[in-house]
This record gives structure tokens, C-alpha cells and sequence, in this order.
């Protein structure tokens, strides 16, 4: 474009030249002459300084119009992509407001570059948090995959357990068939070990078809799962275990959603709501928690309906039934025929475990208020224990309602610094629900399931005196009110009988003999006080690390018999060091 300019240019001084030459001919005098030539010599100048700036224009020119270009093309390019998927450009998922949440999420866009809070205790069990951020890029522990936004979490743990008695148990307690009497060796014996296998890996998936509704995908595994090579001797290979896998449907318009998979229980309670990874579970290291605590993770179906912006929520759940079933030694009782209330896995069942005859789901409905002082819970559980009595030639099948009534509450004693928080459960062939495993049910002298009833209970004291530390205290009890028991020929049957030999509890034999002095025992109840906290001590950009402590007595009694009412109890205390690398 600039070549076409220079002829223009030399013409216009060739011009000036001839005009020169022309007025040489004409007669002049000689100073006249060397006048003319510096006034031409000066046009000359001029015009090529106006050629330069017309150079420079246009040069400037070109480079505007290229990088014009440039912008429209990156424009096209971004509004193309955006147009194929659902993340805005940092690859994040999209945006405030399209990404809804089931009723009593916390779901409040924060400032830029903020991290909104979720709960109190996500520090101690590594459960990610379901918040959009809107900063400049995607926060620890997250990447986008397309239209769905993944959040990793999890915790690397080294913990240690030791105590008064033998259990021969790893980082979860069996409050109720472990603890010794004074009859076995192990009464005698400390126990000391260590143990990674509550490390934990977790993962949460999320994308949203419309700005209304959200699907989310959440799984969480440790290693408290043994296999058949299991053992502690060399290599301590122990195997990954199923924690939770479930999906959730979420519509924010209608403050609903709809949860499926394996998930804590209805009955468990929770923070806020009915919210999935809201669940105030004990902050304990012993991964059984602590007596009195309501609670399974199992199989359901679960939908929840949000009232008032979640200031009200109504759940009912369908969950995966198994009941465990008492027999004394003398048997069932029943003079004719045999019950079949429970057989050995198979298939894709552990055939190491027994499995309960069930015709129907455990049903949970509950309700929780969150009306701006702390939270509220009422619940009611029906359960549908099934046996059947065999006789030659004939039988019969039976089944009998169990269940009960519960409730549970956090009330903020001091705002963020204490809460005084509890679950209770009260009805028959409940022993499930509960951390100490006592058995739902025995039988009757014409072998229906004869439900036990219980009571399950909890309080606790947590607090957070500052922000790296928090502490508690929980208190709790499972406890068989009367025994179910009856005498048929002389003998005791049932769960509690007063005819049962608790003679031998007291008396130290070697395991491998019979006891010549038997030791029934059947539980009564089981009591624990524990104690303890955890320190924060890093946490940044690059995770968490934290180092906590727990010390619990537990004490363990069964039903008066011959030979007394034998009880024993249980020191323990546990160290645990984690590091959580996405929080």
C-alpha cells in the first residue's frame, strides 16, 4: 500500500524541478535565481515530512485493523465453546445461580476468591463440600471434566489405639462381643496397635442440565474392609471398603430431590436439614463412634421435600433391612419344629456372615426445623422382622412390626464456639441402629420373633474455642430395658433368662478349654464417657494437617443369672495423625 505513494511523490518534484528549469531561461539576475532555488529546496522538505506521516498513519492503521481481527476471532472461538458445554471460562461449572442444591444446602455464592463455609467438622472426616466457586480459577481439589465439576477429598491417617483390655480389634470398637469378663485371658491383657486403614478417599461429581436442577454423584472407601489374606504379620494387606455410593436428583424450584444408593440412615442425624454429607457424626477416632449414637449407612431410596427456604424439611427413606437374632445355648425353645430366621451368605454375600430373612425395606420418615436457633429432628422407624417355623410336612411364615420413635438436636449454646448436641431412640428390635450392635430380637416358645426393646441414646459438648482446635465430650448409653425370656421344661429360653449360668464369668480359664463354670452374659447395656480433640496445626493452599487425640471408659453389664450379674469395663486411647490434601 505504501509503494503506490512514492511515483505520486516524484512527480510532484520533478514538477517542482521543471518549474525550476523554466524560470532559468527567462533573463533574471543571479540572486533572483539562488532565491527561487531554496524556496523550491523547502517544498521538496515539506513534502517529504508529509510523506513520512502518511507512512506512519497507515502503518498504524494496519496494525489496528489486525489486531481487530484477532479480537473477533478469539471472541468467535469463546462463544462457540461456550455454547458446547456448561462451564464458563475458567472451567469451572456454570455459574451463580444454575447450580441448585438439595433442601438445607448452604448453597451462598461467596465473594471472589472466597471459600464459602460448609460445616465445622469438614476438617475431620474429608467430605467435599458441594459450593460453587466464583473466583478466578477452581479451588484445591477440583477440576472440571466438560459439563461436571469434580471435587476430590479424603485424608492419609497413621493412628495408634491401645488398651486396658484385649480386644484384638483395630481402630473400631465392638462395645458389645469384645470386651472381655474377668473369665478370659484377655481381661488380663493390654493391647496395643497401629493402623492406616481409616484412611479415606472420597469424591463428588456434579453438573447441572438446566438451571433448576442438579445431578450429583458421591463415593467415599477406606481400608476397614479384611479379605481372605489379610493379616497383620507382613505386608498388612487390607482391602478397600465400600463407605458410600449414592446419586442424588435435585430440583431447586420445587425444594426437592431425591437420593439413591448406599448412604448414612434417615435415622442419623443432621447438621442442617435433611442434607447429604451434613450428617453429625461423632468426631471421634474409634471408627464405631461412640454408644448411643444413632446410626447405619446401607442401601435407600430417600426423598426429601424442603419447606419455608429449608427452614423445614420431610424425609422418608426405604432402606435395605438385616436384623440380628439371639438363640441361647438351650436353643430356641420352640418344642416342635425348627426356625429359619437367618442363612449364610452366598453368591456375591460374604459366606463368612450370616443374612436375615427379609420380606420388606426398614421405613424412615422424618422432619427437621432449622428455624434460626439451632437444629431439630423427630423421626419414627417401622421395622418387619420375618422367621419361619418348619414342621415335617408343614410350616408357617411369620412376621412382626418392630421400631420406634427418635429425635435429635444441636443448640448453639455459644454462637460458633459451643454447641450441646444429641440423638435418642427409643422402641423394640432396634439393636441395629445403634453403635453398640445389640441384638434386635430372640424368640418366642412358638417361634415368632420376639422383638427387644431398647433404648439408645446420646448428648455431647463440642467446641471450637478457637479456630484450629476443636474439642468434645459425649456421653452415651444403649441399654435392653427387660428381658424377653420364658421357661419351658425346666430350662431358660429367650434373651435375658433368669436360669442363664453366669457362674464362670469371674473365673479365669485357658480359651482353648470348656469352661467347667459357663458364662452367659447376655448384655444388658453398655455406658461410655469419651473425651477428646484435634489441632489443625497447617492448613493452606496445600491442605490440612492435623494431629488429634480421643480417651473413652466404657462399661459393659448383662442380666442378673445364676451366679450374678457379671460386668466389665474398657480404658482406651487413641492417637491420630491426617493429613487432608483438598481442604
Amino acid at each position: 500500500m505504501n509503494r503506490r505513494r512514492f511515483p505520486k511523490a516524484g512527480l510532484l518534484a520533478a514538477t517542482a524541478l521543471t518549474g525550476a528549469a523554466m524560470s532559468g531561461a527567462v533573463p533574471a539576475r543571479a540572486d533572483d535565481t539562488g532565491s527561487q532555488i531554496s524556496s523550491i529546496e523547502k517544498q521538496i522538505r515539506q513534502l517529504q515530512g508529509e510523506l513520512g506521516r502518511m507512512k506512519h498513519s497507515l502503518t498504524q492503521r494496519d496494525a489496528d485493523v489486525r489486531a481487530a481481527r484477532a479480537e473477533a476471532a478469539a471472541a468467535n472461538r469463546q462463544a462457540m465453546s461456550l455454547s458446547d458445554r456448561r462451564t464458563n471460562s475458567f472451567g469451572q461449572p456454570m455459574a451463580p445461580g444454575s447450580l441448585s442444591a438439595p433442601p438445607g444446602y448452604s448453597v451462598n455464592i461467596a465473594g471472589s476468591g472466597s471459600i464459602p463455609k460448609y460445616g465445622p467438622y469438614v476438617y475431620v472426616d474429608g467430605v467435599p463440600t458441594p459450593v460453587l466457586y466464583p473466583g478466578p480459577k477452581l479451588k484445591q481439589g477440583q477440576f472440571a471434566l466438560g459439563g461436571i465439576r469434580v471435587t476430590l477429598g479424603g485424608f492419609i491417617a497413621a493412628e495408634a489405639i491401645t488398651r486396658t483390655r484385649n480386644e484384638t480389634l483395630d481402630v473400631g470398637s465392638n462395645f458389645n462381643n469384645s470386651i472381655p469378663y474377668a473369665n478370659s485371658p484377655n481381661y488380663h491383657t493390654p493391647e496395643f496397635r497401629e493402623s492406616a486403614r481409616q484412611s479415606r478417599i472420597s469424591l463428588l461429581a456434579e453438573g447441572n442440565p438446566d438451571s433448576v436442577t442438579t445431578l450429583s454423584a458421591f463415593y467415599a472407601a477406606d481400608f476397614l474392609g479384611s479379605g481372605s489374606g489379610s493379616n497383620s504379620t507382613e505386608s498388612n494387606s487390607y482391602v478397600l471398603r465400600e463407605r458410600e455410593l449414592y446419586a442424588t436428583y435435585a430440583r431447586k424450584d420445587w425444594d426437592f430431590y431425591v437420593l439413591g444408593g448406599q448412604s448414612w440412615s434417615l435415622a442419623t442425624m443432621f447438621k442442617t436439614g435433611i442434607t447429604p454429607r451434613q450428617e453429625n457424626v461423632p468426631l471421634t477416632i474409634d471408627a464405631q463412634y461412640v454408644p448411643g449414637f444413632v446410626w447405619t449407612r446401607n442401601t435407600q431410596i430417600r426423598f426429601v421435600k424442603g419447606f419455608d427456604h429449608d427452614r423445614f424439611d420431610l424425609g422418608l427413606s426405604f432402606e435395605s433391612p438385616q436384623a440380628s437374632y439371639y438363640t441361647g445355648g438351650n436353643g430356641n425353645g420352640v418344642l416342635t419344629g425348627t426356625v429359619d430366621a437367618t442363612n449364610t451368605g452366598s453368591g456375591t454375600l460374604n459366606p463368612d456372615t450370616s443374612y436375615s430373612d427379609d420380606i420388606a425395606p426398614d421405613v424412615i420418615l422424618k422432619g427437621t426445623a432449622d428455624p434460626g436457633w439451632g437444629h431439630y429432628e423427630v423421626f419414627g422407624l417401622a421395622r418387619f422382622l420375618h422367621d419361619r417355623t418348619s414342621l415335617v410336612g408343614s410350616g408357617k411364615n411369620r412376621t412382626v412390626p418392630a421400631g420406634g420413635a427418635g429425635a435429635g438436636a444441636i443448640l448453639p449454646l455459644v454462637k460458633g464456639k459451643l454447641d450441646l448436641q444429641g440423638n435418642v431412640l427409643v422402641g423394640d428390635g432396634i439393636g441395629r441402629y445403634g453403635s453398640v450392635q445389640l441384638p434386635d430380637s430372640t424368640f418366642s416358645r412358638n417361634g415368632d420373633p420376639l422383638p427387644l426393646p431398647e433404648v439408645i441414646a446420646m448428648v455431647g459438648l463440642v467446641g471450637h474455642p478457637v479456630k484450629a482446635l476443636d474439642l468434645y465430650a459425649y456421653v452415651g448409653t444403649e441399654q435392653i430395658t427387660h428381658r424377653e425370656a420364658f421357661t419351658a421344661g425346666g430350662k431358660g429360653y429367650g434373651y435375658g433368662s433368669a436360669l442363664y449360668s453366669n457362674a464362670g464369668c469371674n473365673i479365669e480359664e485357658p480359651i482353648a478349654t470348656t469352661l467347667a463354670s459357663p458364662c452367659t452374659a447376655n448384655t444388658s447395656g453398655v455406658v461410655q464417657g469419651t473425651l477428646g480433640g484435634w489441632w489443625r496445626f497447617l492448613k493452606g493452599d496445600y491442605g490440612t494437617m492435623q494431629v488429634g487425640t480421643q480417651w473413652s471408659y466404657t462399661r459393659k453389664t448383662a442380666f442378673y443369672g445364676v451366679g450374678g450379674a457379671p460386668r466389665t469395663d474398657e480404658n482406651m486411647v487413641y492417637f491420630s495423625f491426617r493429613y487432608l490434601p483438598f481442604q
